[in-house]
């Protein structure tokens, strides 16, 4: 006996592994897009401190790079933000 497999379809899911499940600062998911971007893992990944707070990278660049922060604080816990 013989089986001939006329057609094959693949589903893949894929997650960020990471401890939070929305970004602290725009409040998006880490599967969604970030307001600065089209597309989800469109060049935007998340971006852990050492404090272990994720946010999409786009999102904690501007935070960082905002003139509100001078000191570069992270948004949780106010803490000096290290990669």
């Amino acid at each position: 006996m013989r089986v001939k497999v006329k057609s094959w379809n693949t589903v893949a899911i894929w997650r960020w592994e990471v401890n939070d499940d929305i970004c602290g600062i725009c409040r998006n998911p880490f599967d969604a897009c970030c307001p600065s971007c089209r597309v989800p893992g469109d060049d935007c990944p998340p971006m852990a401190g050492q404090c272990r707070h994720t946010f999409h990278l786009h999102c904690i660049v501007k935070w960082l790079s905002s003139d509100n922060n001078p000191e570069q604080l992270c948004p949780m816990d106010r803490q000096p933000w290290r990669k």
